[in-house]
């Protein structure tokens, strides 16, 4: 009669489960989330026998000892052990059960970082307060003299496309550090090469520079090299194509500033 009695307490407890699937409160901010392919360790105070290694299900459950299936994906790791707990507890198996989770490895919740950066990649959400600036860390930053400073985070938000451009410098400004936002399971971001401009006619080094922040006229002409003993300030003419992808000749001042794509051209002096 003993193993009928253990039978019955099972399918107690199971049904407590599945039922207050559906109570559960929302998870707290700065907590981590479990879900899919997560790799965790379940330990029972004074109870060895009920020390567990397991990956949860792609269907966010583990099968638990004397508890059977328990859905675990989607709670925050405290809840998951509340929950482990509470079938243990209620089905009487254990009088005051003390569960502790351990995340080994983090599958379920990465976001993908993509372009120029040195370690490009998946990488997890460590905690619910993963911010782009971390994240980005983790991959290693941009790529110096390749990477934009201007990125994009692509992902959802309220099952809807969400699309953010975020100047990457800015955010360690005062006036820029709301746009560090936080980021959620399946978000990219992406790092785009570096905006270029080209110069060629008469300099000592044509050909394609990085445009960096607010760089001058002059100070892309200084990068080349300066210009030959050919060359002559008054036969600088820069083109320049406009929204419409139409191009435009401009004759800019030394101090103007460049703008990306913009192609330089230095004439040769007729005297």
């Amino acid at each position: 009669m003993k193993w009928m009695q253990v039978l019955m307490r099972w399918m107690w407890a199971s049904f407590f489960l599945v039922a207050s699937l559906g109570a559960q409160a929302a998870s707290p901010t700065g907590e981590y989330v479990l879900g899919p392919g997560d790799t965790i360790r379940i330990s029972v105070f004074q109870s060895p026998d009920l020390l567990l290694e397991t990956r949860i299900s792609e269907a966010g459950t583990i099968s638990y000892p004397l508890l059977g299936a328990v859905k675990i994906g989607g709670l925050t790791v405290s809840q998951a052990e509340q929950r482990l707990a509470t079938g243990l507890r209620d089905g009487n198996f254990l009088r005051q059960p003390q569960v502790s989770i351990l995340v080994l490895t983090v599958k379920s919740n990465q976001v993908s970082v993509l372009g120029y950066v040195n370690r490009p990649g998946r990488y997890p959400l460590e905690a619910g307060t993963s911010k782009v600036s971390e994240v980005l860390a983790q991959a290693g930053g941009i790529l110096p003299g390749n990477g934009s400073e201007l990125i994009v985070v692509t992902g959802t938000r309220d099952n809807k496309p969400f699309r953010k451009e975020i100047d990457f410098p800015m955010i360690f400004s005062a006036a820029g550090v709301n746009n560090d936002i936080v980021l959620q399971n399946g978000d990219a971001i992406f790092v785009d090469r570096a905006p270029q401009i080209y110069i060629y006619g008469e300099v000592q080094r044509p050909g394609a520079q990085i445009l960096l922040r607010d760089t001058t006229l002059l100070q892309a002409l200084a990068t080349g090299g300066g210009l030959t003993l050919r060359g002559t300030e008054r036969g600088i003419r820069v083109h320049r194509r406009d929204a419409s992808g139409s191009v435009n000749v401009i004759q800019p001042g030394m101090n103007d500033k460049l703008q990306p794509g913009d192609v330089i051209y230095v004439r040769e002096s007729l005297f």
